[in-house]
């Protein structure tokens, strides 16, 4: 299936590792210019050479998404150097683990901007040159908490949930524009994310790291850790020319985990 990406250009927002890396060799696959924004300048260096070794271009992009001041710096430079900007795959790291209750107003702060202002801010910046263009993606991964909250995933719970509220709302605003906003969330997909989470269970709960793990695969139908590359192909077909009747989604790529309809 040709998804028509050849010739559009992406931004994908934590495309160090991951699942945000995984979304950008996906795009690039399918003949996207890929932006690869994070912040660790290694590995978006190293990415933005496998995937231009394959015959695609690509950029790294410096980018601490707690810099709102910056938002204006990363898109500019992607349009200098791949053109407008196409496809925005909303991608940010995870917050400390911990309860709901008790956590520091300041906490609450520093991961609202730089999990929900960053995404809204870049969102906002981006929509004008795809309103011309008649044609764009929001595409934003969250979590599985937003459906099912995560016991003491307090912060992520909330916080990825408040952008899927701005997700829905913005699909209405511009779906006559020929763009699409849509929410991806996973359920356990074997990435670092996932490991540092399960390690901190078992210390929590006294476990053994194989322990917890076991007891994550007992509630998988599938059987197993998703890989990241399954939930980058959705992104990828959200993305393209195909998709172009799904809007104001929430998609589930979680291997039957998630038990609520």
């Amino acid at each position: 299936m040709d998804l028509g990406l050849t010739g559009k250009t992406a931004l994908v927002l934590g495309a160090s590792g991951g699942l945000g890396r995984a979304i950008a060799l996906a795009l690039a696959r399918e003949g996207a210019s890929v932006a690869l924004a994070g912040r660790r300048i290694g590995p978006l260096e190293e990415l933005a050479s496998d995937i231009q070794s394959r015959g695609t271009r690509a950029i790294p992009v410096l980018w601490d998404l707690s810099d709102l001041d910056a938002i204006e710096r990363v898109a500019s430079t992607t349009e200098k150097d791949l053109g407008g900007i196409d496809i925005l795959i909303n991608n940010t790291g995870g917050p400390p683990p911990g309860p709901a209750s008790g956590q520091p107003v300041t906490e609450w702060q520093k991961q609202f901007q730089a999990m929900v202002l960053s995404v809204i801010g870049m969102t906002d910046r981006v929509l004008p040159g795809m309103r011309g263009r008649r044609f764009g993606r929001i595409i934003t991964s969250a979590s599985s908490g937003v459906i099912a909250p995560i016991p003491n995933l307090g912060l992520s719970n909330a916080l990825r949930a408040s952008l899927v509220g701005w997700s829905k709302t913005l699909a209405r605003e511009v779906a006559r524009d020929g763009i699409t906003a849509n929410v991806i969330v996973p359920g356990r997909i074997a990435t670092d994310r996932i490991a540092f989470l399960d390690a901190k269970k078992a210390e929590r709960e006294g476990k053994t790291i194989e322990a917890v793990q076991a007891e994550s695969l007992a509630q998988i139908p599938a059987g197993r850790y998703g890989d990241p590359g399954e939930y980058a192909d959705m992104a990828a077909f959200l993305a393209s020319e195909r998709a172009g009747y799904i809007t104001g989604s929430v998609i589930r790529v979680d291997g039957g985990y998630i038990p609520s309809l």
